[in-house]
This record gives C-alpha cells, sequence and structure tokens, in this order.
C-alpha cells in the first residue's frame, strides 16, 4: 500500500455555478502544462474533485509545483482504495502510521456515495475504533489532533488523506482574459503581476529600456523577473522597447515639472499599441497612490487620459512593507533590488509636478513634436518568449 493519488480541492472555483466546468478545464491544463516533465503523471477529474495519479514519481517535487498553481485551494496526498469498508480501514491504518509524530488523531467521514453500506457518523466511529485497536499509544482528539484522517467515499472509489497542503488560491491563470504589465524590474510590477495572475489574468509584460543609460543587465533583470512570475503561470511574452531616443526628446522639449508625467503618457500609448496587436483587454502596473511623484491621485487623473483601456493596479492602497513581504514570498525581492537602474530612474526630473493638469499637458504636447520618435520604437519592439523551463538563454520570437 503507498500514496498513489493528490487531491486537488478548489477554492472559490467552486462557487462559478455554471460557468465552473471552463475553469475546471483550464485548471486542468495548467497542471498538465506544469507537470509535463513527469511523463508518467495523469491529471484526471471527477465530480467536485480533481486528481493527479502519480504511477510511480516522487510526491514531493509534484507537490511543491502544484503548490504555486492559481486555482488550487489545497491538496493533499491521497490512497484510492475500493469502496470495500474493510481496505478503506486498512487504508486508514497505513497513512495514520505513516506519520511518526502522531499522538492524537480524529477521524471526518465524507459519504458521497449514498450506496456505501455505513453512513458517515457510524463509519467515522468504525474507522476510529480500528485505528485504535491497531496502534499504541495514540489516541482520539477530535478538536486539535496531530492527523486528521479524512475519507472521501465517492462513487468510483474512496480517498484517504492524512494531511493538507496550502495551495495558491484564486482562479486559474487565463481565465480573466489578458493583460500587459508594465514591468520596470523594480520591486511593485512583478508584485502586481502575481496578484492579477491571482485573479486568473495571463500576462504579456513590456518595458522601456534605454541603453546605454540602462545597461544589459538592466534588461536581464526584468527577464528574470518575468521569468520568476511564469512559476504561476503560463509563458509570458515580454515586448521590449527602445525608449532612449524618444526619451531623450521628451527631456529635451518638454519642460522639466512636466517630462515625466508625458513621459508616462507616452508609455500608456505605446502599451495601447501593443494590447490592440496582440488582443489584450487591460493594462497592469505596479502603481502605489501616493508612493512616488508619478503615482499621486492628480498624475494618474492626467496619465490616464491617453487610454481608455481599463488599468489595473492591484497594489493601490497597499503599504510598501506588505508588497516588500509579498515580494519575498513569490521569490522576486532578490531579482528586483539588484543594482541595475531602469528608464524611469536614470531620467528623474529635479522637480517632477505631484499635482499636473490636464490641460498643461496636452498643451505641452501639442508644442512637442515627438510623433516621429513614437514610431521610431513601435517599430523595433522587441518581442521575447519566457517560459519557466529557460534558464539563462531567452527565446527571441522577432
Amino acid at each position: 500500500m503507498q500514496y498513489d493519488h493528490i487531491l486537488i480541492r478548489y477554492g472559490e472555483m467552486a462557487l462559478k455555478g455554471k460557468n465552473i466546468k471552463a475553469f475546471i478545464l483550464r485548471l486542468q491544463e495548467n497542471i498538465q502544462n506544469k507537470l509535463q516533465d513527469y511523463k508518467n503523471v495523469k491529471v484526471k477529474r471527477t465530480q467536485g474533485r480533481m486528481f493527479i495519479l502519480l504511477n510511480g514519481h516522487d510526491p514531493e517535487p509534484i507537490i511543491d509545483k502544484c503548490k504555486h498553481i492559481f486555482g488550487i485551494q489545497s491538496l493533499s496526498l491521497a490512497i484510492k482504495e475500493e469502496n470495500d469498508p474493510d481496505k478503506v480501514k486498512e487504508a486508514a491504518l497505513y497513512a495514520l502510521k505513516k506519520n511518526d509524530a502522531a499522538s492524537t488523531f480524529k477521524v471526518t467521514v465524507k459519504r458521497i456515495n449514498k450506496d456505501f453500506p455505513i453512513r458517515s457518523q457510524e463509519f467515522n466511529h468504525v474507522v476510529g475504533r480500528h485505528l485504535l485497536t491497531n496502534t499504541n499509544g495514540i489516541i482520539v482528539d477530535v478538536h486539535q489532533p496531530d492527523v486528521e484522517i479524512k475519507i472521501e467515499i465517492r462513487n468510483e472509489a474512496t480517498y484517504i488523506t492524512s494531511s493538507v497542503v496550502q495551495g495558491a488560491g484564486g482562479l486559474p491563470v487565463g481565465t480573466s482574459g489578458k493583460s500587459l504589465l508594465l514591468l520596470s524590474g523594480g520591486i511593485d510590477s512583478p508584485v502586481a503581476g502575481y496578484l492579477a495572475m491571482k485573479r486568473g489574468v495571463q500576462l504579456e509584460a513590456i518595458h522601456f529600456h534605454s541603453p546605454p543609460f540602462t545597461s544589459e543587465r538592466a534588461k536581464q533583470k526584468v527577464l528574470d523577473l518575468a521569468k520568476q512570475l511564469t512559476q504561476y503561470g503560463k509563458s509570458i511574452q515580454v515586448h521590449l522597447v527602445p525608449f532612449t531616443k524618444l526619451q531623450q526628446e521628451i527631456f529635451r522639449q518638454i519642460p522639466d515639472g512636466y517630462a515625466m508625467t508625458i513621459m508616462r503618457r507616452i508609455m500608456m500609448r505605446i502599451s495601447e499599441k501593443v494590447c490592440q496587436e496582440q488582443g489584450i483587454l487591460s493594462i497592469t502596473t505596479g502603481e502605489n497612490l501616493g508612493q512616488v511623484a508619478s503615482q499621486t491621485m492628480e498624475s494618474m487623473n492626467v496619465i490616464n487620459e491617453v487610454t481608455n483601456y481599463p488599468i489595473l493596479r492591484p497594489l493601490v492602497a497597499m503599504d510598501k512593507t506588505e508588497i516588500i513581504d509579498i515580494a519575498k514570498k513569490i521569490g522576486t525581492y532578490e531579482t528586483s533590488i539588484l543594482p541595475y537602474e531602469d528608464c524611469c530612474t536614470v531620467f528623474v526630473p529635479k522637480s517632477p509636478k505631484t499635482k499636473p493638469k490636464r490641460e498643461k499637458a496636452n498643451h505641452f504636447e501639442a508644442k512637442a513634436d515627438l510623433s516621429e520618435w513614437v514610431e521610431e520604437a513601435l517599430q523595433n519592439i522587441e518581442t521575447i518568449k519566457i517560459t519557466s523551463r529557460q534558464e539563462n538563454t531567452y527565446e527571441n520570437l522577432f
């Protein structure tokens, strides 16, 4: 006897009513994609549950991958057994004995298959007595047990588990449309991307770089951050916008106080063009209200004017410490703090306006002639596909 399955539990997906099938199919696809290196592993669905058939594979690395997949509320190693009371009792005993640290336990039976001959509450006692009779020094504690033996009696079989691993929760990536993440290389934007994916969003990313003022290492840092985000979803296409000439023209033609605002507006226009070409429905940013001059309410109002695409700001009301905590949890923090500057930190006006006005921004843009440089930047975008399977090289698409 051995643990031969991993049982997958859904979270809020279970509340999707008639739409749940689409969510479950996408979750199954995402799990299969994440486990493609494990050739014998199979992902199966039954009513209300999903199972991973291990087929001899070590479960630990598989669990480690699955706990980062959005849409999974929790998962447990499971023993699959026939709907036979005696065989179920023996499997429960095996599960309890496999836990060397257990001194107390409880049994919880869920009888979905109403044809099973023993009712749930009665079977709780039957299994409990069997475990007490066949172990030494282990007692029942229904309130705070070391081990909870869970028995799910389903139509096709019974599944016995003894531990629960928390999953990432949220919704399966790909169920909420596609968004373009403005990925700067700092702490905030990767966290914003992670939180968007948790709501089922499939990401592409855009990065504005200004060589030689920004280095190849700064560019690589952004690609590394995208790769770190792929562990929570599928591949991510990163659109690299050459921004040097355009940025220099902005800071040459626009008054110092409005240069940052105009630069952000042009970034939004370019991002909108990429969205239109790629069939992307929204833009995601790592903006946090009041953090810097371009993230005041007034600045957001002026910057937003140039696009009617929805702008998702998952971090807008968070404290910086909260953002850093998430960055550390998801593994992007150490990469984000590497000392390679992006274009927004290299070109910083001395006194940026914290309360810009739309009419002034429009006035300065009308006087400037930036269209040639915007078009040149658009024509020279480099798109790179990042996958979780890559190491230090990246597939150049165009």
